[in-house]
């Protein structure tokens, strides 16, 4: 048995004792010790009257002395300790709440402020540090941190980004680092990969959801569209969907950031074909007005970073 083990066993048998006896127990504990030295003037009948408060306050800070994680947390309220207070002539708690509960708060948070649909793991984990930094990309990752920054300096960027180049340059990540960046600065992001987003909307008529999926798109502080011209087009994804969605956002002053395998005009030559055999070109033009004049154009390059990492995998 260790030594605090030991002294917790002595501790509890003495408790067991008479009243005079367990209070010189329970003031013994270091803990009440430094509140009886800070609070001189307390009489010693508040301590006598207060005995069930004091065994509580004891074995709470026993239970942080060794704690068992906040999942664990035996205390009477998960992830907070007992502090002691004079109320009516007695001792009283109240209750702070400890490191543990303060970081998984704060993970809380800033998990709430970065959504996500579709997205994998590794590309919502991506941050500027972590971001090989190459001649082919400093200048697209210098712009994404100044983009980021602009919401303390000025308030909100007032445009987006465009980022397109090969497949495996890093697109994505850029992307999913400008996300996280965001949330030192509290501010909400959505990342949604376009293709599988545009397959669930058709989905969501006959559920009746299509509404509610839309207005989160249009609402959220950073839109981040990844790999926009890879999904299959319909008139009404173009037309009642995206370009409705880039209105809102348009008329609002919200950023987006777009990735894509695509330059702008082969964005716009995509825009104007659809699933349908049709070409409209003035329905394009229409949406691009949208995008072309409410962002900042970069073209990511260098080499494919996934064929890199699936061939050093390889044994």
């Amino acid at each position: 048995m260790n030594s605090i083990d030991k002294y917790v066993s002595q501790w509890k048998k003495r408790l067991k004792t008479d009243p005079e006896r367990q209070l010189r127990t329970l003031l013994s504990h270091p803990s009440l010790q430094v509140f009886v030295q800070r609070h001189p003037d307390i009489p010693m009948e508040v301590y006598r009257r207060s005995l069930s408060r004091l065994h509580q306050y004891v074995q709470e800070q026993e239970h942080c002395s060794r704690c068992p994680g906040l999942n664990r947390c035996p205390n009477l309220v998960q992830g907070h300790r007992s502090e002691l207070s004079v109320y009516a002539g007695y001792l009283d708690f109240r209750m702070t709440h400890c490191e543990k509960w303060e970081a998984h708060q704060e993970q809380q948070r800033r998990s709430r402020l970065i959504r996500s649909h579709h997205i994998p793991q590794d590309v919502l984990s991506a941050t500027f540090e972590l971001i090989e930094q190459d001649e082919h990309r400093a200048d697209v990752i210098e712009a994404a941190i100044d983009f980021c920054s602009q919401f303390s300096s000025h308030g909100k960027p007032r445009r987006g980004l465009y980022l397109y180049g090969p497949l495996g340059v890093g697109k994505s990540r850029i992307a999913g680092a400008i996300a996280q960046e965001l949330v030192n600065y509290n501010v909400d992001s959505l990342m949604v990969y376009v293709p599988e987003f545009v397959r669930e909307l058709r989905e969501a008529i006959n559920e009746g959801s299509v509404a509610d999926k839309l207005d989160a798109l249009k609402k959220v502080t950073v839109l981040v569209l990844d790999d926009i011209g890879a999904e299959t087009l319909t008139p009404w994804i173009r037309d009642e969907v995206l370009g409705a969605i880039l209105q809102y956002r348009v008329a609002e002053g919200l950023p987006v950031i777009y990735t894509s395998n695509l330059s702008l005009d082969e964005l716009e030559d995509h825009l104007a074909h659809s699933n349908k055999g049709g070409v409209e070109r003035m329905k394009a033009k229409r949406i691009m007005e949208r995008i072309r004049h409410y962002v900042d154009v970069y073209f990511v390059d260098g080499p494919n970073r996934r064929e890199t990492q699936r061939s050093s995998d390889c044994p």
